[in-house]
């Protein structure tokens, strides 16, 4: 079933702690540990997990952008599988919300597009269809969905042979919201024309063509979405609804009188308290959505009315996709608890699953105390932790640093004394109260990793790459010093990270930096998430050469090109210079040979301490096993991306490969309706991209890069001022027709002639 692809095998301890982990699953442990140091192979430990295991697995991320490579990679090791995407609205949209002090009332931005929606309803169709599944996403996994026997209920299943009358159907599909058309056909559209009935599902890129005849249903086709040719028959096909939300017109106009009920108990809640501003807001708002779903059966805000659409009662959680997990296991693989879930950079992302129900209830209050919302908008929630760790049935938690409460569980489930430093942590994964409200004394992750048993560790890379040489530096005279550094790193082609404490200050560095002639960029979180992926492109092709940061340089970071990482204020202990955020960030320097990581501080704080020694100790083994083997340590060599090809998927709606590599379109390519601002964000801020030729003479570029230069005419080249204008005027041009591509390429040649000029 899971049968992974790769021209490599295990090679280091990979194989050891895959071994141990298979092993320790098998047995029915409910949580496991790896410990896999940055270069060591953890992508391919998990595959490996996977094939051995032969089970459905959730793989969670604490951001979309890491989500997305995991994917990405995942789908190529593992091609003849189902391996979705789900990424929901949730990591998309600014939540509505009321704060008093300032009367300020703020309403609910949702950004989506198609290719989420795609990408959500592929997963759910496979989860119901096919046990070979492998779904990574965000901790957005927790918030609600729809009841999974509705969406297994609600659908059509048709077969070669069956006795169908093509109305009949026709009229079943109209049932699961099911756009019929005669004209051009779209996702969720069909189309009767004689005896063939045209299907487009949401979940595929390509639709179904149905052809009846006298004995009923006569084949079953997928053709190309343009041209209609058949790429493949079946003998089954399974059609799921049109919406992701589902309901039956008994239970919807159930859920209508219950609103209105809960409306007037909340009314004359208000009205008893005096409260009579708040509740005529309530009774306009409430009315008015009433209103909307009646008229069209949906209104702004629906999901605050989940609670009655769904039948649940107060308090209890919604269903969520590992409901979906539970049904897919119990299915095919005899056993609702028959799934895995992989948890990757488990320090980061436990923590976030934790605080996610806190801050929506919070945010909740006092939209429902100031008569914005009901109080069922409470039950729009996502899953308490305890209600998490509850629902999964086994957990592999990854990181190179795994947290407190991740080792804390491990002790608990595999029964042994939990250590006195982990007893101020929360238990059974961050689901129960500790002992102690904090810790009698400090205490370094490596101590209390050496007093548990049965973790997996991978500390040994397949690469022999040795973790980077640390110096501790002075502040005085701190930045001079980096410039020098810097020079050294430009002039062998090799990249700079810089990771400093605050945003203003990640930008003022970033900004002097490139008046003194380098080529840097600030990377912080009030970057776009598109933007922050195209300066990573930006770095590794020599575009720019440093980046300058805050935590954002932590995890899963992978740039072979950085050799030097510098860490300002290191001896300021707090969460972005503790013992995890340090190995952190030093582990970006550990994929290039000449790695080396400099600390500007004063002081060694005790972080600092426990961060370098346990380096300098997995240094000393990596130098010990490649001595015995003849390794020779060399640079990861990684595929160059192509600037604004990320982007370029997003706008197109191609997502990532198929089944032969290709490119795989799920969306149509969208107008300009809700991207006017795409072109003005590509102005990255205080970074100056390619002031130097020799770069893109070096790196593969699309074809149309040289587009931007056949403009220009031999005769141009003489006038700088004038060939300055043309190129603006074209630059302009392009971004107006949304060739973003083109407009970077255009600018970039005229930061050159400027510079030139200057």
């Amino acid at each position: 079933m899971f049968r992974l692809h790769a021209e490599y095998d295990t090679a280091g301890d990979q194989q050891q702690a895959i071994d141990q982990l298979v092993e320790q699953l098998e047995a029915g442990q409910e949580r496991c540990v790896l410990l896999g140091v940055t270069g060591s192979g953890k992508t391919f430990a998990m595959a490996k997990v996977i094939e051995r295991l032969q089970l459905p697995t959730l793989i969670l991320s604490h951001n979309k952008t890491l989500a997305r490579q995991l994917w990405q990679e995942m789908g190529e090791l593992f091609p003849e599988n189902a391996v979705e995407y789900f990424v929901s609205y949730y990591d998309y949209y600014q939540p509505e919300a009321y704060i008093p002090g300032r009367d300020l009332y703020i309403d609910k931005e949702l950004q989506m597009n198609e290719r989420i929606e795609q990408e959500r309803f592929s997963t759910v169709a496979s989860l119901v269809s096919r046990p070979d599944i492998i779904t990574v996403g965000t901790v957005s996994i927790i918030y609600g969905l729809n009841p999974p026997e509705v969406f297994q209920q609600s659908h059509l299943r048709l077969a070669v042979g069956d006795q169908a009358d093509p109305q009949d159907v026709v009229r079943q599909l109209v049932g699961l919201q099911y756009r019929r058309t005669t004209g051009e056909i779209t996702r969720g559209d069909i189309r009767l024309r004689g005896e063939v009935l045209d299907v487009w599902m949401p979940s595929r890129d390509d639709p179904l063509r149905i052809r009846f005849g006298w004995d009923g249903i006569e084949r079953i086709q997928v053709c190309e979405a343009v041209s209609w040719e058949p790429l493949d028959d079946f003998e089954e096909a399974w059609i799921h609804p049109r919406e992701f939300y589902m309901t039956s017109q008994e239970r919807f106009n159930q859920a209508l009188e219950d609103i209105e009920a809960e409306l007037d108990d909340r009314l004359d809640w208000f009205h008893s308290r005096d409260k009579d501003l708040e509740a005529h807001r309530l009774e306009q708002r409430t009315k008015f959505d009433l209103e909307m779903l009646t008229e069209v059966g949906s209104c702004k805000g629906v999901e605050n009315y989940s609670m009655h659409f769904d039948g649940r009662s107060r308090g209890e959680r919604s269903y969520c996709l590992l409901d979906f997990y539970a049904i897919c296991a119990e299915q095919y693989h005899g056993g609702a608890d028959k799934y895995l879930v992989i948890m990757d950079e488990s320090h980061v992302s436990l923590p976030q699953v934790g605080g996610m129900h806190g801050g929506d209830f919070s945010r909740k209050k006092n939209l429902v105390d100031h008569g914005f919302r009901l109080p069922s908008a409470y039950d729009n929630r996502p899953l308490r932790i305890d209600e998490f760790q509850e629902l999964v049935p086994q957990m592999m938690y990854v990181s190179a640093t795994p947290g407190e409460r991740e080792l804390r569980h491990l002790a608990e489930v595999t029964g042994q004394n939990v250590p006195e430093g982990l007893l101020h942590v929360q238990g059974g994964g961050g689901a129960r109260a500790a002992e102690q409200d904090k810790p009698r004394e400090r205490v370094t992750m490596e101590s209390i990793l050496s007093e548990l048993d049965g973790i997996a560790r991978m500390e040994v890379r397949p690469t022999g790459l040795l973790d980077p040489g640390i110096e501790v530096r002075a502040t005085a005279g701190q930045v001079q010093d980096l410039e020098d550094e810097i020079r050294k790193r430009v002039e062998v082609n090799e990249r700079v990270l810089v990771t400093v404490m605050t945003i203003k200050f990640a930008e003022e560095v970033a900004e002097y930096l490139n008046r003194q002639g380098f080529k840097a960029h600030h990377l912080h979180s009030e970057i776009n998430t598109l933007e922050r992926t195209e300066i990573i492109k930006a770095l590794r092709l020599g575009h720019i050469d440093i980046i300058v940061g805050i935590n954002l340089l932590r995890e899963g970071l992978d740039i072979p090109e950085v050799s030097l990482v510098v860490i300002f204020d290191a001896d300021k202990e707090g969460f972005l210079r503790n013992e995890r955020s340090l190995l952190q960030t030093i582990g970006r320097a550990s994929r290039n040979e000449h790695g080396s990581v400099i600390l500007y501080a004063d002081s060694v704080s005790p972080a600092m301490e426990a961060a370098i020694s346990q380096t300098l100790a997995r240094r000393r083994m990596q130098g010990e096993y490649n001595k015995e083997h003849g390794i020779v340590p060399q640079t990861i060599r990684k595929a160059l991306p192509v600037m604004g090809e990320e982007v370029g998927d997003l706008l197109s709606g191609a997502a990532g490969k198929g089944r032969r590599g290709g490119r795989r379109l799920v969306a149509k390519p969208p107008g300009k309706r809700g991207l006017e601002g795409l072109a003005q964000k590509f102005g990255l801020g205080a970074g100056v991209w390619n002031t130097s030729d020799s770069v893109l003479d070096n790196v593969s570029q699309p074809e149309w890069v040289a587009a931007a230069y056949e403009t220009v005419s031999s005769e141009d080249e003489g006038d700088s001022a004038r060939l300055i204008a043309k190129l603006e005027k074209e630059m302009r041009q392009a971004a107006a027709r949304l060739d973003f591509e083109r407009a970077a390429q255009l600018r970039d040649r005229i930061f050159q002639l400027e510079s030139a000029s200057n």
